[in-house]
């Protein structure tokens, strides 16, 4: 009784959370549509620099990833939050720089850059920071759970943010957007101090080689995956401005779709095995890939935009079942932080990549050549699938049955006792 109430607790305290990645996500949501139509529309640059200005974020996140994995495991989740709302809010400010210099978009577009760069670092703390929180709150059972309820928190602020950023768009211009990635941060930073925190769960300083080691299997299922999250990111609002249909239903559509995918089957990575989740929901993300590469029409492509979103709601946490049972578990947030880091390396490397085959050839060939490479990632989950069982797979599972006891939703007395314990040094 007192474990079930103890597991009830963790679920109240995950929300929270979800609502500060939520507001924090807000920032990046409502520049996702119009971002690409200001560089490209507003400023005249390339596909390329559209391509460029997009990747930047994923970038920036990469090169922080690591840093914030270690930053939530040695000095506390809360504290990776708090630094990522800060750093986020200056990236706002820099937006608001770039548009004193429209008339000279060289300058604009390199300040813009820099912005996007802070906003990738901030991202990364705060993501990061959420999902080790999560995870030492709901316990390495619910894993894919947690993973699917931060994602469902951050797509439903995408999901809003798309049609909130047309509006302000379209009324105020980018100003609207630079003032949103400023004040909204700065707002989440009071709810977020109002969060009990956890404690540190790094006990020395693990080896990242050996993190690594651990998750780049499912990492590399995660950055091809990713590209076709990046080819809808960065070009589905030029594609679908090119044909004369409305931009903002591509992304709130594929927002809805991710967000009920989470919602109804996030559990289901848990319960099955990510590995045979990842596999089915990659077929589904190349499946709406190669519709909106088809699309005569924008039904058809919202349909691919949401069979899009749907499959990589649970390819994400799919194969990032795979990499927590095979990492350390006193490292969980570098942990997180690698895995999370093949992201950013997919969308680093695709976006800029994307908008070169879009320069050369057309828009719609941007999400032919996605759809090949997401279909790359069903076999990175067969390999998972067919591989289970091994000798990793058993350490690790002897690791964290051994150190259960440490967890909050622990069982039996002595985890319950060492629950209070930790909690009582957090509070």
């Amino acid at each position: 009784m007192d474990i079930q109430r103890t597991a009830q607790g963790s679920v109240a305290d995950l929300l929270p959370i979800m609502g500060t990645v939520f507001v924090a996500f807000l920032v990046i949501g409502v520049a996702m549509p119009v971002l690409p139509l200001h560089v490209h529309q507003g400023l005249g640059l390339s596909t390329f620099v559209v391509g460029l200005v997009a990747g930047s974020q994923f970038a920036a996140s990469l090169v922080s990833r690591v840093w914030a994995g270690r930053h939530a495991d040695s000095r506390g989740a809360k504290h990776a939050v708090v630094t990522g709302l800060i750093v986020s809010a200056l990236a706002g400010l820099l937006y608001l720089l770039s548009l004193r210099f429209v008339s000279e978009p060289a300058i604009s577009v390199t300040i813009l850059l820099l912005g996007r760069a802070l906003l990738g670092a901030g991202e990364s703390f705060i993501i990061t920071g959420a999902q080790s929180w999560g995870l030492v709150l709901g316990g390495p059972q619910n894993t894919g759970k947690v993973l699917a309820w931060m994602g469902t928190a951050m797509y439903a602020a995408f999901a809003l943010g798309a049609p909130v950023g047309t509006t302000l768009y379209g009324s105020h211009g980018f100003t609207a957007i630079a003032l949103a990635t400023t004040l909204a941060p700065l707002a989440t930073l009071l709810l977020v101090a109002r969060l009990r925190r956890v404690a540190p769960t790094a006990r020395g300083r693990p080896a990242f080689n050996k993190v690594v080691a651990a998750v780049w299997v499912p990492g590399i299922g995660l950055a091809l995956s990713s590209v076709g999250l990046g080819a809808v990111t960065a070009f589905i609002a030029l594609l679908f401005a090119a044909r004369g249909w409305t931009v903002w239903p591509a992304f709130t559509t594929f927002a809805v779709a991710f967000i009920f995918a989470r919602a109804v089957f996030g559990h289901l990575a848990d319960r099955v095995g990510g590995a045979k989740v990842a596999l089915v929901c990659v077929l589904i993300e190349a499946a709406g890939q190669a519709l909106i590469w088809l699309a005569p029409w924008s039904a058809l492509a919202l349909i691919g935009a949401a069979l899009t979103g749907f499959g990589y709601a649970l390819a994400y946490p799919g194969f990032g079942v795979e990499a927590v049972r095979r990492a350390p578990p006193e490292s969980r947030g570098l942990a997180m932080g690698a895995y999370t880091a093949f992201l950013d390396v997919a969308l680093g490397l695709a976006s800029p990549a994307l908008g070169l085959i879009a320069g050369v050839a057309d828009l719609g060939t941007v999400f032919l050549v996605s759809t090949l490479v997401v279909l790359c990632a069903a076999v990175i989950a067969g390999r998972l699938l067919y591989t289970k069982g091994g000798r990793n797979e058993g350490f690790h599972r002897d690791a964290r049955d051994a150190s259960s006891d440490r967890c909050i939703v622990g069982p039996g007395p002595a985890g319950e006792g060492r629950a209070r314990t930790e909690a009582n040094a957090a509070a």
